[in-house]
């Protein structure tokens, strides 16, 4: 019996609630088409080591700096993790211990800005992600918080208003970066108008990290004085985050990561970073990122001939949001019907949304799972048909009933590999 067995068996022993609901969980996978695009599938390498040992190891500060003994073999991982993702990316310096890009995000904040220096970063509603500057999330309470939004007309991100409101607000920090946005971002452009304000530039890669570390998406460096990012998304590694920055903030950055946001580093889930980063310079790695933005550029090519609206009216990477407007059904009642059809998706709110985001206009769809799973444009196409049957249809829960037989023998025909 392998170690991943022996664990399996001694959790269902001790726990078999936990056992159960775990086991469920992996049913769940295996028998729906994930279409969340922050949602992938890692494989059994990645899991063994976030599952590991390692675990049990207490690591607060940085290799050579602990605070604790007994951290040779830890420092060993922790060394490897920031040397793989400096190579990776091409940074002069890479903090890998942030839980969560939130927390890297914050870190970010926390070493270059006071409370109350005014930022400008994307609109929630516009695309952006919450640590951009939302009410009710620690940077739209700490600092003063101004936002740029997208062009009306095109979805695209306006680079003169971005110009305009950075001559006029005078941010010490722009944020390049979404949440949903599908488009190719010009961080070129973003830092010649922080240079020209005088602005730190935080490019926030969370969604396409690994599109970047492909050279399928072009990369913020060396235009961004900090790029923020994490590893479970197109990455396809372990739920965490990193932080990478010119040297000359190295210091800054680490102090605001431990003790600054966070104390002990979880040393199992930066193992699991390690061997991410190290699959990221295959070249097998690269054919899949361009398999991602195919998938989703075929998908979304389908929902525009099928009279659903796409926000920009395409895609330039793994995802893309698709506009309910025009036939008055929200994000939320689409998320439920597509979900009886074993298909999921994840609401999302438009531009200038008129319904409230508990409800939304919109839903997203990414195609990072899915094409882990082995998925091409012939499957995906048929998908987006599957989902615009649904929500066209005169009668929309028979339609996701009578597909989802289909859905099941397409989950059956590509199993989630390890």
């Amino acid at each position: 019996m392998c170690e991943s067995e022996a664990g399996r068996a001694a959790l269902r022993a001790l726990d078999p609630q936990v056992a159960e609901a775990v086991a469920a969980e992996a049913r769940r996978q295996q028998q729906h088409l994930g279409l969340i695009a922050s949602e992938n599938h890692c494989g059994a390498a990645i899991r063994e080591a976030t599952g590991s040992v390692l675990t049990d190891k207490y690591a607060e500060g940085y290799p050579d700096e602990r605070y604790y003994g007994g951290c040779e073999v830890v420092d060993v991982v922790e060394r490897l993790a920031a040397q793989r993702a400096r190579q990776l990316f091409d940074a002069e310096h890479a903090n890998v211990q942030p839980h969560a890009g939130s927390q890297a995000n914050m870190a970010v904040y926390i070493a270059m800005l006071r409370p109350g220096a005014k930022v400008l970063g994307m609109s929630l509603a516009h695309g952006g992600h919450l640590t951009h500057g939302h009410s009710r999330n620690f940077s739209g309470q700490i600092y003063e918080v101004v936002s740029y939004g997208i062009e009306q007309g095109t979805g695209l991100i306006d680079y003169d208003q971005v110009h305009r409101m950075a001559l006029q607000q005078n941010p010490a920090l722009i944020i390049a970066g979404a949440s949903s946005y599908s488009r190719t971002i010009d961080f070129e452009a973003f830092n010649d108008i922080a240079q020209e304000v005088g602005a730190y530039l935080m490019a926030d890669i969370a969604h396409i990290a690994g599109l970047v570390a492909a050279g399928v998406h072009p990369s913020p460096l060396p235009h961004a004085d900090f790029v923020t990012g994490t590893t479970h998304k197109t990455l396809r590694g372990p739920r965490g985050a990193f932080v990478l920055c010119r040297q000359e903030f190295a210091g800054r950055i680490d102090s605001a990561v431990m003790p600054g946001v966070q104390g002990g580093p979880f040393m199992h889930a930066i193992a699991a970073k390690a061997v991410a980063f190290g699959q990221a310079m295959r070249p097998e790695f690269k054919q899949y990122q361009q398999q991602v933005v195919a998938t989703s550029r075929a998908m979304a090519r389908v929902m525009i001939e099928r009279g659903l609206p796409v926000v920009s009216g395409g895609t330039d990477t793994h995802m893309f949001l698709v506009d309910l407007t025009g036939n008055g059904m929200s994000g939320r009642e689409a998320l439920h019907l597509l979900a009886a059809a074993n298909i999921t998706v994840n609401k999302n709110t438009i531009p200038n949304d008129p319904r409230k985001p508990t409800e939304t206009s919109g839903i997203r769809i990414g195609t990072p799972a899915i094409t882990t799973r082995g998925l091409r444009e012939e499957e995906c196409r048929k998908i987006a048909h599957w989902i615009a049957d649904i929500l066209t249809a005169r009668d929309p829960e028979e339609e996701a009933g009578a597909l989802r037989p289909r859905v099941l023998e397409m989950c059956e025909a590509h199993p989630i590999p390890d």
